[in-house]
């Protein structure tokens, strides 16, 4: 069983080295001056290299890169020198000192996202602090959509198979399982947001925290949640109704199914006794890698309806060519999806032992 999770663990920590690693060259190799792009065209070549030499940006790419590591990792390693010790404890970061080996320390800290080029230095950290909220939000609201609505529907149409209603279900999860999330995002901004925008009081943009008439401060606007989560649950909603059908009919067709039957068991009793909890193996699975996988798909789905979301963070950033945004964004993103998966997988080993061998 120990065994197992490191395993696990050891995975995990691989992928997200290979992610750190493919995020800093894929951003880092890009054409373009990082220093212009932080202080603008007007600047003179000496604030160009200060700015040069305080980032790094005139060391070599293999040296960047172990900086990055050494910004990311809460174990790095700095010098002893007095004035450098000071620079980075109190400039980019509050570290705790470790232990020395010679004149390096071991310092203990929470990763580094370093600093926002567009934001007056902003610490990226502070940006994604600010917006990660707003995205928890809207994927959570959008992935219990997806559950109870999906369950719903999938025992409907399992239950009504070749029927009409089985019939309709299908196709209406097909389709939500082919249109892709920004497409919607506009049909449904356009149709409930404008359109019909006097009979559902819906607004077509709009977040979670909206500032009053007289800019005295902010309050919650829960209607602005209703067409962005039901946007992004769409596609796991279809998906989580097609699973729930099959498994259902592979479920009712056992032999205890039967002998429930012939107990004289109502429909209602063998599904919610019986055949529910054994139908959720597949959905649980589903559940847990569209909830991951929603983070990144709320990038348009949250630009389209403006609501203020890490996702709508990223395509400003994008727009600014704001690059420890977008690194920053996407590294928290990926080492979500990362944690999540590897928690799904040592809970399946844990509840089923066949898993583990």
């Amino acid at each position: 069983m120990g065994g197992y999770f490191i395993n696990k663990i050891g995975y995990a920590l691989l992928t997200l080295l290979g992610v750190v690693t493919v995020i800093f060259l894929l951003f880092t190799m890009l054409p373009g001056d990082p220093a212009q792009m932080m202080l603008g065209q007007n600047e003179s070549e000496e604030q160009l290299e200060n700015v040069r030499k305080k980032y790094g940006f005139d060391q070599p790419i293999s040296v960047q890169y172990l900086y990055y590591i050494n910004d990311l990792s809460p174990i790095s390693f700095h010098s002893t020198d007095e004035e450098d010790f000071s620079h980075f404890s109190t400039e980019k970061y509050t570290a705790v000192p470790l232990f020395s080996v010679g004149d390096i320390s071991i310092v203990l800290k929470f990763p580094y996202l370093r600093e926002s080029f567009q934001k007056n230095g902003k610490k990226v950290s502070a940006v994604i602090g600010e917006t990660l909220p707003n995205t928890a939000v809207l994927a959570i609201s959008a992935i219990l959509i997806a559950i109870f609505l999906g369950i719903f529907l999938g025992v409907i149409s399992a239950l009504t198979k070749d029927q009409w209603a089985d019939r309709l279900i299908q196709l209406l999860s097909t389709l939500g399982m082919s249109v892709p999330s920004f497409f919607s995002a506009i049909i449904f901004a356009w149709l409930f947001g404008y359109v019909l925008h006097e009979y559902t009081n819906l607004n077509m943009t709009g977040s979670l925290y909206e500032v009053d008439d007289f800019g005295e401060g902010s309050f919650i606007q829960w209607k602005n949640l209703i067409l962005p989560a039901i946007v992004l649950g769409i596609r796991p909603l279809a998906v989580v109704t097609q699973l729930m059908r099959n498994s259902l009919l592979e479920v009712m067709s056992q032999d205890y199914i039967r002998t429930a039957k012939a107990k004289g068991l109502s429909m209602f009793q063998i599904i919610r006794k019986h055949a529910l909890k054994n139908s959720m193996n597949p959905v649980v699975t589903a559940i847990s890698g569209w909830f991951a996988s929603m983070l990144a798909g709320a990038v348009f789905v949250e630009y389209i309806f403006g609501w203020n979301g890490l996702g709508k963070e990223i395509v400003d950033a994008l727009n600014t060519l704001d690059l420890p945004v977008i690194m920053g964004s996407v590294l928290v993103i990926a080492t979500m999806f990362i944690l999540i998966n590897i928690f799904v997988d040592i809970i399946y080993g844990w509840l089923d032992p066949r898993i583990r061998v």
